[in-house]
């Protein structure tokens, strides 16, 4: 390997852990879930957050635009909120001279940074709104395409407790979503800590690590990080053996999974492992990074059959399971 590449991963890593030391000096523990939405954000993708209220996932991303030069929306869903909302509108203007025209306004999501609080409170009608913007990385008002800027980040939550009144996010929604990190209560230890930071007069500071065009240089260098052809045959059996059609699916998958995995699985499991690769010191990807990330890359895409759902089956058991039969 050149000196040139190795170099560009170095500095991959360093600004890597600098990020999220920043976020650390804020945001108590969830390293897990600091790291997982990092690496969304460095490849491209999208993370949906699950946990109740007052874990710190708000506080997660604005933290993470008080470290990253770029510009933060916040929308919060509600069942009243429209795809307008959102988006943008095109107004009636007037200009000095008294005449008319049709402006564009920009919605929120028309930022690098956007926190979706509570995505399944809002109808599907809205939630679909974000579709688009989260896979072409554009939206289209009144038949015209405007471009988003990139990096373009959605960090999406959901309570997985007060369901009165939501509405579940469509498989074709989740399925856009490149981690679903399950956010966890706080140890003893930790929860003091959270008590003494967030009870004095000021929480700790943080500075500024890079801006747009850094990030979107870094997500290039991922991409150049290279994967043997079994480590990557490897990431695509776990995939088919969430499908319970294939033959070599585990009796597990046949009978608790209705659909499994999409191709979008795959995509987060190996450009997952090349940053866990990078993070790591190495310059290949190793079969222990596909593990490592297998759950967030693939809970919120298996559908449980009726079977699964009667007998309350979490998803995350039946990737432990398929990591454990699949060599």
């Amino acid at each position: 390997m050149s000196e040139h590449a190795e170099q560009k991963y170095e500095e991959f890593r360093e600004t890597f852990l600098k990020i999220q030391q920043e976020v650390s000096k804020q945001i108590v523990g969830q390293k897990e879930i600091i790291e997982g939405v990092l690496i969304c954000l460095m490849t491209g993708g999208h993370a949906l957050l699950e946990g109740v209220p007052g874990l710190g996932k708000t506080l997660l991303i604005r933290t993470l635009h008080e470290v990253l030069d770029l510009k933060f929306a916040r929308i919060q869903f509600t069942p009243d909120l429209m795809p307008a909302d959102i988006i943008g509108t095109t107004v009636v203007a007037e200009d000095e001279d008294g005449r008319k025209f049709f402006e564009f306004q920009q919605g929120p999501v028309f930022a690098n940074l956007i926190l979706a609080d509570e995505i399944n409170r809002a109808t599907p009608k809205t939630q679909s709104a974000l579709l688009e913007a989260m896979q072409e990385k554009s939206v289209t008002v009144a038949g015209q395409q405007r471009d988003l800027k990139l990096p373009f980040f959605v960090m999406a939550t959901q309570n997985p407790l007060e369901m009165e009144g939501t509405y579940p996010l469509p498989e074709a929604q989740l399925d856009r979503f490149f981690f679903k990190l399950k956010v966890e209560y706080p140890s003893l230890d930790e929860l003091d800590l959270v008590m003494e930071r967030t009870t004095r007069r000021e929480m700790p500071s943080v500075d500024k690590v890079c801006d747009g065009a850094q990030i979107n240089a870094l997500e290039q260098i991922v991409r150049d990080i290279l994967i043997a052809e079994d480590v990557r045959r490897y990431a695509l059996r776990i995939v088919l053996g969430t499908h319970p059609e294939t033959e070599d699916a585990p009796e597990l998958t046949k009978k608790y999974v209705r659909y499994g995995s999409s191709p979008r699985g795959a995509q987060a499991l190996i450009l997952g492992g090349k940053v866990r690769a990078i993070l790591d010191g190495r310059y290949n990807v190793a079969r222990e990074d596909i593990q490592a990330i297998a759950l967030p890359s693939l809970r919120h895409r298996l559908i449980l059959s009726f079977e699964g759902e009667a007998e309350g089956i979490d998803p995350d058991g039946i990737i432990q399971h398929l990591l454990e039969e699949i060599e």
